[in-house]
């Protein structure tokens, strides 16, 4: 390849992308598949033409142009409202639906494991005592009665604020750990997803044998929808990045932690905001035991409906933009 034939085949991909970021970077988000593909080409042409020792002129040129590409992929964004509702309403639905596959089957073992072992503790009682300390159990017991002074509120707090904010740390602390975990080529999120999966079944097999169902039930059901599934999330973005480390489908080991890492980000980020309105719920809703049964129990179904339809339907106008991917 010579350097006059180099520049009269791709000197007119270059213009027209210094076009784009230098004068033009309002119509990025139209363009931003051209943009994405242009970027990735220069950056190709930057190498080629150092390993071939084009003039310096060129190369310094096509430097530029990669630091404008960089500047626009990397800098920070202005996070406005509208910023916000566009990722809500777009981007984090659709990014899950991009990863059904794997959610899907990693909702279906922290399910799997938590019903299998509520079925067993609710008729084989003693083994929930085997498996939790009869300490824990006392506790949980003393929340869920009506006749106790901390009846479903922990400990620690006192009154609702308190309690929002115990929860809010306790949803983002397990969220973390869980998607953490990933480090550990995935199976550390696997492990902890599991482990509160077990839990969870245990304690709630535990109490709806011992005659708590008409408090447990009606504490769980609204605020569950968002929080369990913000955490089967954190497992999986975590899962995601520990299996990309290894399998990096022809790419680099950095640049498949770097796709992972993209693919990953809108997801933790709405899961975080799943478990602050999660503990919201809990705190200011969930506790309310003196609102009606069937209005607690309704109110706990309709959420569930909605957190399915939202990731079913939201942002369906551009689903034909996504790629499919799972783990």
């Amino acid at each position: 390849m010579t350097e006059q034939s180099f520049v009269q085949r791709r000197g007119k991909v270059w213009s027209e992308f210094a076009v784009l970021v230098t004068r033009n970077r309002r119509g990025l988000t139209k363009k931003s598949i051209q943009f994405l593909k242009s970027f990735r080409e220069i950056t190709q042409d930057l190498n080629t033409a150092k390993a071939n020792g084009f003039d310096p002129a060129i190369i310094e040129r096509l430097n530029t142009l990669v630091n404008e590409g960089n500047q626009i992929l990397y800098s920070q964004h202005d996070w406005s409202v509208k910023t916000l509702i566009r990722f809500l309403i777009k981007t984090f639905p659709q990014k899950v639906r991009s990863h059904w596959k794997g959610i899907l089957a990693v909702s279906l073992l922290f399910y799997g494991l938590m019903f299998f072992f509520g079925l067993m503790c609710f008729r084989f009682p003693g083994i929930a005592e085997e498996l939790v300390s009869a300490f824990e159990l006392a506790q949980y017991e003393n929340m869920y009665d009506p006749e106790s002074s901390h009846f479903l509120q922990p400990r620690e707090v006192s009154g609702d604020a308190d309690m929002f904010g115990f929860y809010i740390y306790n949803n983002i602390s397990i969220a973390f750990r869980t998607f953490a975990g990933g480090i550990l080529a995935g199976f550390g999120s696997l492990l902890i997803l599991c482990i509160n999966g077990i839990k969870s079944g245990i304690i709630e097999g535990h109490l709806i044998f011992s005659g708590y169902a008409k408090t447990l039930i009606p504490f769980v059901i609204a605020h569950s929808a968002l929080e369990l599934t913000a955490i089967i999330f954190s497992a999986y973005s975590g899962m995601l990045l520990g299996y990309r480390f290894f399998v990096t489908n022809g790419l680099s080991r950095g640049a498949s932690i770097k796709k992972a890492g993209e693919d990953a980000l809108p997801i933790i980020a709405g899961s975080a905001l799943m478990l602050f309105i999660a503990a919201a719920i809990e705190a200011f809703w969930s506790s309310k035991h003196t609102f009606p049964l069937t209005l607690r129990i309704g109110a706990g179904i309709a959420v569930w409906l909605l957190v399915l339809s939202y990731f079913l339907f939201a942002g369906r106008a551009a689903k034909g933009k996504n790629n499919e991917h799972s783990v």
